[in-house]
């Protein structure tokens, strides 16, 4: 890190609730969100907002030229609306990356139908530009006034990560001093949904914790889906008034054997743990926010990665899939929220399973893992001085 980066407020709508102290309660309480829901060919396990948020997030459609955006991008949208509102930011001149790993997926799901529908391959006139992913920061960019680069992307199940280290880049280069970033996912639609199951890793039982996220007993894959998006506001060098510093960043991709595969030991972890803790003494980690999607690969792999940088005697571990299960593209984004909020009120979120129950003294220093399809790995460290 050239410079330390100050995240000086963050917004999020997930299964969770949007506002902090809500989301904060339902960590505490430890029930799990995800449900079982019809979608007309099949029932599967999910993790959705409420329908009386999801009003909320449709009032913005009331807007002029708003009616026809998805939903991902009026998530995003309704997000930033609300952690702008809680800087200085006045008109000073500031980015935007928010991504997602499907985009505009229900708005694509439904003119492609049409499209299949028509006599004469016909589509709606704004099928096009309502569904490129860099409709996502656009029109955040234009519902707030920036003047600074907006960008959006997709990579996978890192791309909030992704996006927050974008800006960082951004501010480094003394090319923009402020930028929101994260990710945005509405992704449960049915064909989202065939598209993981055809992949054998979604979770089939309806039990008191469906997705086991971390559970290293576990005898099958247990991933699910779920909509989230989350923001965060960085602004260049200390701020009085930060929630916490990116005090560390990094980030690595292995040769892909495989589509979804990732090594054994997570070489990419490996890489993106070290780049990010290279200034730090490993000892002062007190939290890892793991990725841990709630397949067997995909936790043991991140968890022989994290034995391998920092040995048996590792930070304490935990996640929040099996609360919210993996909102995909705005995963990473959840996972900061919930390492910024574990350090705001010094105590930890934990595991319902007997793999890991290590507490830590203290929090004031936390990693936050993830990862996309193909070994993509971001490694962002938070701290609070």
């Amino acid at each position: 890190m050239r410079e330390r980066i100050s995240i000086v407020s963050m917004a999020s709508i997930s299964a969770l609730g949007r506002d902090e102290e809500q989301v904060w309660q339902h960590y505490k309480k430890g029930n799990s969100l995800i449900r079982n829901v019809n979608f007309e060919k099949f029932s599967a396990l999910v993790s959705g907002i409420r329908e009386d948020l999801w009003e909320e997030i449709h009032e913005l459609k009331k807007i002029k030229n708003y009616k026809d955006l998805d939903a991902s991008v009026l998530m995003a949208i309704y997000c930033s609306r609300r952690a702008y509102e809680k800087v200085n930011w006045g008109h000073k001149e500031f980015g935007v990356n928010i991504g997602s790993s499907r985009g505009a997926t229900g708005l694509f799901e439904k003119y492609h139908e049409e499209f299949l529908k028509s006599d004469k391959g016909r589509v709606n006139t704004l099928s096009s530009p309502t569904t490129t992913l860099g409709n996502i920061s656009s029109w955040v960019g234009h519902d707030l006034h920036s003047q600074g680069p907006v960008i959006s992307h997709s990579i996978a199940c890192s791309t909030a990560l992704h996006g927050v280290l974008n800006g960082i880049a951004w501010i480094n280069s003394g090319m923009s001093e402020f930028f929101i970033a994260g990710g945005s996912e509405a992704s449960n639609t049915a064909f989202t949904l065939a598209q993981m199951r055809a992949l054998k890793i979604y979770a089939k039982a309806s039990e008191e914790f469906p997705c086991r996220s971390l559970d290293m007993d576990k005898q099958s894959n247990t991933m699910v889906l779920g909509e989230a998006a989350a923001v965060f506001c960085l602004e260049k060098g200390e701020n009085p008034n930060r929630l916490a510093y990116i005090s560390g960043i990094g980030y690595a991709t292995e040769p892909l054997k495989h589509n979804i595969s990732i090594s054994t030991d997570a070489d990419c972890f490996q890489r993106s743990m070290k780049m990010a803790l290279k200034d730090k003494d490993l000892s002062e980690v007190d939290v890892i926010v793991m990725h841990a999607p709630g397949t067997i690969k995909g936790d043991s792999s991140e968890y022989n990665a994290i034995v391998k940088v920092f040995g048996s005697d590792h930070p304490a571990l935990t996640s929040n899939k099996w609360i919210i299960g993996h909102s995909l593209g705005a995963s990473g984004g959840m996972s900061l929220e919930m390492a910024i909020l574990m350090m705001k009120n010094q105590d930890f979120v934990g595991l319902p399973f007997e793999s890991f129950k290590s507490k830590p003294n203290q929090i004031r220093n936390v990693l936050i893992n993830a990862v996309g399809f193909g070994g993509n790995a971001v490694s962002v460290l938070l701290s609070l001085d």
